[in-house]
C-alpha cells in the first residue's frame, strides 16, 4: 500500500461499500481470495493498483455476488461512481474468477475485440463488453456491464424475426474478424465425444431408454459423417439466446470464455437448438419460434452461401440431443426429457444428413 497517495487513501476511506454475498463465498476453501474479493477496502485498493485510472476516482458503493459454484468459478458486481459537480456518473464492473487461475486468455480475447470493431461505438451495432482489466490477487478480470435485454426475452416478442437475422450477422462478424483463438480447436469429433459422454448418464434415471439412447447416438454418429468439413473460423462455441443483450439497435456478445477455432455453422446451429428447447419448455411446442428460427437460418446462409446449411443443421439437431442430457439436471426441466428425447428420434429419422 506504499504506492498508494494520500489522495486515493481518503477515497477508500470515504465510505464502506454494501456487501450482498447470499452465497457465503468466503466458506470456499477452495477459492480462498474471494474473502478479498467482497472486502471493499481490499478491492477499492486491487482497482487502484490494476485497472485504468479512471478507476482510480471512482467510489466503490457496493459488491454483490451473484454467482457462485464453488471451487470452480465466481461472478461478483462492483458499483461505482464518480462524483463531480456537475452530477455523480454511475457503473457497474463484473469481476470473473476462477479457482484454477485468472482466465487471462478471455480477456486478452475480449480486448482485441473491442480494439477491432467491437467497441461501444461500433457502426454496426454489435459489441462486446469493454474489459477493464486483470486483478491476479483475486484470480479475476473484470469488464463493465452493459444495459439491456437478453435476447431470450425478446425474441418471442413482436419484431423477433428481425432481432434474429440481426443476431445471424452479429455471429458472422465475429467469425470474420479474424481474432487468433487461444483454446483449442473444436472439431465435429469433440462434440460427439461429448454425446457419448453424458447420454449414457441418462440412463441413472431412466435405464428404460437404453436401446433408443443407443439409437440416436449412432444417428448422431452417421450425421457427423455426412456433415460437410467446414473452414475453420473462430467462434463463440457457446451462442445461445442468453449471450446476446439487446439495447434498443445495439447488440452486445457476451461470455466468449469458449472462444475456438471451430465450425462457424456450430454457433448459429447452437443458437437455434436453445430456442427449439425453450419453446418446447416454455411456450408449449418444439415449433413455436420456427419463424424465428428459419429467419436466422436464412439470413445467415445468405451471409456465408449454402454449402454452411447442413453444419447449420447438424449442429442444431446435436444441440437438442445433449439437452436430453441437460434436462436430466434440473428438476424443473425433467419433465421434458421424454418430449425432447421424441424430438430428437424425429429429427434424426428425418434428417437426411442421419440416414
Amino acid at each position: 500500500m506504499a504506492d498508494i497517495s494520500n489522495s486515493k487513501m481518503q477515497i477508500l476511506k470515504s465510505k464502506i461499500a454494501l456487501v450482498t454475498d447470499p452465497f457465503n463465498v468466503i466458506a470456499d476453501t477452495q477459492m480462498p481470495f474471494l474473502a478479498g474479493a467482497i472486502d471493499p477496502l481490499k478491492v477499492q485498493q486491487q482497482f487502484i493498483q490494476h485497472l485504468p485510472p479512471a478507476i482510480n476516482v471512482a467510489q466503490l458503493r457496493a459488491i454483490r455476488v451473484i454467482r457462485h459454484k464453488p471451487g470452480k468459478r465466481c461472478l461478483i458486481e462492483y458499483d461505482l461512481e464518480i462524483e463531480n459537480p456537475a452530477a455523480s456518473q454511475g457503473f457497474t464492473l463484473i469481476g470473473k474468477a476462477r479457482a484454477k487461475g485468472t482466465d487471462i486468455k478471455s480477456c486478452h480475447v475480449q480486448q482485441a475485440l473491442w480494439s477491432t470493431g467491437f467497441a461501444a461505438n461500433s457502426d454496426d451495432g454489435v459489441s462486446v463488453p469493454e474489459p477493464m482489466g486483470v486483478i491476479p490477487a483475486f484470480q479475476m478480470w473484470l469488464q463493465r456491464k452493459v444495459s439491456g435485454v437478453i435476447a431470450t426475452q425478446l425474441l418471442p416478442k413482436p419484431g423477433g424475426n428481425g432481432l434474429a437475422k440481426r443476431i445471424a450477422e452479429a455471429a458472422y462478424k465475429l467469425h470474420q474478424a479474424g481474432i487468433p483463438p487461444r483454446r483449442p480447436s473444436h472439431t465435429m469429433t469433440r462434440e460427439l465425444q461429448i454425446l457419448y459422454e453424458r447420454l449414457p448418464l441418462v440412463l441413472q434415471r431412466y435405464p428404460q431408454w437404453a436401446n433408443r439412447l443407443e439409437q440416436i447416438l449412432n444417428a448422431c454418429s452417421r450425421l457427423a459423417a455426412a456433415t460437410p468439413e467446414p473452414t475453420l473460423r473462430g467462434i463463440h462455441r457457446d451462442f445461445y439466446p442468453d449471450q446476446v443483450i439487446v439495447d434498443h439497435s445495439r447488440l452486445y456478445l457476451l461470455d466468449l470464455d469458449l472462444y475456438c477455432q471451430g465450425d462457424p455453422g456450430l454457433d448459429i446451429g447452437n443458437f437455434i437448438g436453445h430456442i427449439t428447447e425453450q419453446s418446447l419448455r416454455m411456450l408449449g411446442g418444439a415449433d413455436a419460434l420456427a419463424d424465428r428460427e428459419n429467419a436466422m437460418v436464412e439470413r445467415f446462409v445468405q451471409l456465408y452461401g449454402e454449402a454452411i446449411y447442413p453444419a447449420v443443421q447438424s449442429y442444431a439437431t446435436l444441440t437438442l440431443v445433449r439437452h436430453i442430457y441437460l434436462s436430466t439436471q434440473f428438476p424443473e426441466r425433467r419433465p421434458f426429457t421424454e418430449s425432447l428425447l421424441e424430438l430428437c428420434e424425429q429429427r434424426l429419422a428425418t434428417s437426411e444428413f442421419a440416414k
